[in-house]
């Protein structure tokens, strides 16, 4: 895979003051880190979140500085906000990083190289796929990017839950349990006309999420244009939770690999964008799309 070496005239560290992970004296350890380990020390700005969706605003704007670089000091749902604060400013030569912050950190888990710290200090960055999903059409249509996932159905649900504080593959099961108890199957229409009760619908960029899950054996190919579906019909309780069994402790072995989805809602449906919770309502076209190497990234 292509790399290139960087050196940055701005760092923006981008973090919420309030947050239960620590953020706050964990982008001020890095900011210490980089002054001492940076050859010649670019800017290095500390922005604190004043409220939900400010970081969008944040990254947008640091964005049109050229040869940036931001951090998000966070958990998957803060970089998922700096990641489409930089998609919306368009074309730049901006890159991407997270400093792990939140409960949950996939992304980072998943793809850390080495320490962030080090992998600045190193330079060398590389191009990442995202999730492009778009909901509706005409002038509701409504666009967003993930790094990692989108989950439509059950996902969304469970995931929140096994992302609570849960360790072990034998308490994710427990939670999976608990959840699936109280939930109802949702119905969907596919392009060519055909109608699926489903449980879960999951697009993944990454292989692994919400700590032990393991979705698909997709290996580290994070430039190559597609992602995985992982689809539950539905089907016997018992089963699903076979399935959710299996991605806690062995995985769900290889999933069919796509670069393009399309289905439309026929139900109401809550879905997931890297931990964060949304809804979609009845009959509305959803597309779910790779942006091959949309993202430049470091560590």
């Amino acid at each position: 895979m292509d790399t290139t070496t960087r050196r940055f005239d701005s760092i923006c560290l981008i973090f919420n003051p309030h947050s239960t992970g620590d953020a706050p004296e964990l982008a001020a350890q890095l900011r210490e880190q980089l002054i001492q380990h940076l050859p010649d020390t670019p800017e290095i700005r500390m922005l604190p979140t004043e409220h939900a969706g400010h970081a969008v605003d944040l990254a947008r704007e640091a964005a049109g500085t050229p040869n940036t670089l931001i951090v998000s000091v966070s958990g998957d749902g803060g970089y998922h906000e700096i990641v489409n604060g930089v998609m919306a400013a368009g074309t730049t030569d901006t890159v991407c990083a997270v400093l792990p912050a939140g409960n949950a950190n996939d992304h980072q888990r998943t793809t850390a190289r080495q320490p962030l710290a080090q992998a600045i200090a190193v330079g060398r960055v590389r191009q990442m796929d995202l999730l492009h999903l778009a909901t509706g059409a005409g002038p509701g249509a409504q666009a967003v990017h993930a790094h990692s996932y989108i989950g439509f159905g059950l996902t969304p649900v469970v995931a929140l839950d096994l992302e609570k504080g849960n360790k072990g593959a034998f308490k994710e099961m427990v939670s999976v349990v608990r959840t699936f108890a109280r939930f109802r199957p949702f119905r969907i229409q596919h392009t060519d006309g055909t109608r699926q009760n489903i449980d879960s619908l999951l697009f993944a960029n990454i292989p692994r999420m919400a700590k032990h899950a393991t979705l698909s054996e997709a290996q580290d190919r994070p430039a190559d244009g597609r992602f995985e579906v992982i689809l539950f019909p539905h089907t016997a309780k018992w089963r699903v939770l076979l399935k959710a069994a299996r991605a806690a402790t062995t995985g769900l072995g290889d999933q069919p690999s796509v670069a393009r989805y399309e289905f439309t809602t026929l139900k109401p449906m809550p879905y997931q964008l890297d931990g964060e919770v949304r809804s979609v309502p009845a009959r509305t076209r959803v597309r779910v799309e790779s942006a091959p190497s949309a993202l430049t990234v470091i560590g």
